[in-house]
């Protein structure tokens, strides 16, 4: 019995000592009305709590938040958004608003630039719909874009930042639209991560930064490929060096994806491509393997345990690789044979299919 009176009494100190932010609110329209606490669960809200006003509208809500962590946070009056936050540990925050979305906020900074950025966002929205002049339109549309920039490239260490960077001119078309916003992105996450190196905010932002880095270089291999017939490559092989598609010696190359963590495709380096690598390797023929196992330090053992002799590489995205997007890859294992400066639409898919097609290139 005693120990669990240690134990609780533990437990109550810990919960004591657990950070705070406070919330004092005031919606004097809606007394006695119920204003619901909603939390930024990256795309989605997830409600905390609905909190009751008294009779003059004033409401007060307490919640943790874990130091170095912020927690975006918005209250709503029925379907309105009445206050948007960015809560610190011990935060403080005084609001007043009305039940039409009209508020002021006192005790944190961050919640009053992140307010400055939702009313620029909203003043954009009106101007975009108040005319239908393409060269109206357009002017509007970069000197927000270029506000936007000015703002994250002055805010870098700011988690106000991720709204910003995550706005939409429409339901299919963000405001951040151009294959180079990939660069800002980059820069704003690597140093956000050193602030705030555990905030799911930023781990989203990162997620969202290396898709947009895919998405510029495949734009970029796809615009060189008229040079060659196919999008060139470059990634890394196990010993940290890339390797270039293009620049291979050789007359034919196998482009092929596969899995290191899967047992039946190392059989198949085993069976298969090495059998056909040492057979017309001398007259031409290289392999280019990719693997999609994220795992680099177990893709580096494969290979060096099976002794493989062509091309291997592997950027640890998985099925995020660029590579992966860029041929249209499904499945695995699957494989392209390059010949002539082009790929080829042969199906390898038979048993003597590969054989016979290096037969006839190579002959």
């Amino acid at each position: 019995m005693r120990n669990f009176k240690l134990i609780a009494a533990a437990a109550l100190v810990l919960a004591a000592c657990t950070p705070k932010a406070r919330i004092d609110c005031t919606v004097a329209q809606a007394p006695g009305a119920g204003i619901v606490v909603r939390q930024l669960e990256i795309n989605t809200y997830k409600v905390l709590d609905t909190i009751a006003a008294d009779a003059s509208g004033s409401a007060r809500y307490t919640m943790s938040v874990q130091p170095g962590n912020p927690e975006f946070v918005y209250l709503f009056y029925k379907d309105t958004k009445i206050a948007s936050l960015l809560l610190e540990a011990g935060s403080k925050v005084s609001v007043k608003a009305d039940t039409l979305g009209n508020y002021e906020v006192q005790g944190s900074p961050e919640s009053q630039k992140l307010q400055s950025r939702e009313l620029a966002y909203a003043r954009f929205q009106k101007d975009m719909d108040s005319t239908m002049d393409p060269k109206e339109l357009s002017r509007i549309f970069i000197a927000h874009y270029r506000d936007d920039v000015k703002y994250v490239m002055s805010n870098p260490t700011s988690l106000t930042v991720m709204p910003v960077l995550f706005e939409q001119l429409d339901q299919y078309t963000p405001v951040f639209n151009q294959y180079t916003d990939a660069i800002l992105f980059r820069k704003l996450t690597d140093t956000l991560k050193t602030v705030y190196p555990d905030s799911r905010y930023v781990k989203a932002l990162e997620k969202e930064t290396v898709r947009r880095e895919n998405a510029m270089q495949v734009k970029s291999l796809i615009d060189s490929a008229e040079e060659r017939g196919y999008p060139d490559l470059s990634l890394p092989d196990i010993n940290g060096q890339r390797q270039a598609l293009s620049g291979l010696d050789a007359k034919v190359v196998m482009l092929h994806f596969w899995d290191s963590s899967d047992a039946t495709h190392k059989m198949f380096n085993i069976d298969v491509l090495k059998s056909h690598w040492e057979r017309w390797h001398a007259k031409g023929f290289e392999i280019y393997a990719i693997d999609l196992n994220p795992d680099k330090s177990a893709w580096a053992s494969v290979v060096k345990a099976q002794d493989l002799p062509w091309i291997n590489v592997n950027d640890g995205r998985g099925w995020a690789s660029s590579a992966v997007m860029l041929f249209n890859v499904t499945s695995t294992p699957t494989s392209f044979l390059l010949a002539d400066g082009s790929m080829t639409t042969t199906d390898l898919s038979g048993k003597d299919a590969l054989d016979k097609e290096l037969q006839r290139l190579l002959k």
